[in-house]
């Protein structure tokens, strides 16, 4: 599984000219479903987001987490960031989850990301969705969690 995560200032989920989600300070987390993706994959990626330190602390640095910031979580699906981009022009998708399994997977991720953080909002899985945000600073990462890797729990806030 894999999330692209953006520090922001204020994110927002817009489908048929509709606000489905915004959020203020916090991370917008675009997520990749690949096809061997488990359950527990989702936690352990999920715990990353939560818990990576990307807010800077009373010296600037990056070593707080969005917990320790009280910041908000946007989840939005996003199967392109699973593609094949090795060789040619056109991107190959077949690593990623099926349509079915994926939207089951990121359902799940988006019940985990709310019980374990209530400012989470999300877009909607297969939806034409317009995504806008402030990247601050501008932060991003590429999270990515392998099924071997799902070993650890979520920790509730």
């Amino acid at each position: 599984m894999i999330a692209l995560i953006q520090r922001v200032s204020r994110a927002q989920v817009d489908v048929d000219g509709q606000c489905v989600a915004t959020i203020g300070r916090g991370i917008l987390a675009l997520i990749g479903i690949e096809a061997l993706d488990t359950p527990e994959s989702g936690a352990r990626l999920l715990e990353r987001v939560l818990s990576y330190r990307i807010f800077p602390d009373d010296a600037g640095k990056m070593n707080l987490d969005l917990r320790q910031i009280g910041g908000d979580l946007l989840l939005v699906p996003q199967f392109t960031l699973v593609a094949d981009t090795g060789k040619g022009t056109r991107p190959g998708f077949s690593e990623g989850a099926r349509p079915e399994q994926a939207q089951a997977l990121f359902a799940g991720l988006v019940a985990s990301a709310q019980q374990a953080h209530p400012n989470t909002g999300c877009g909607i899985f297969g939806a034409d969705m317009q995504v806008s945000l402030v990247n601050d600073g501008p932060v991003t990462f590429h999270l990515r969690v392998q099924p071997r890797d799902a070993g650890l729990r979520i920790r509730p806030h």
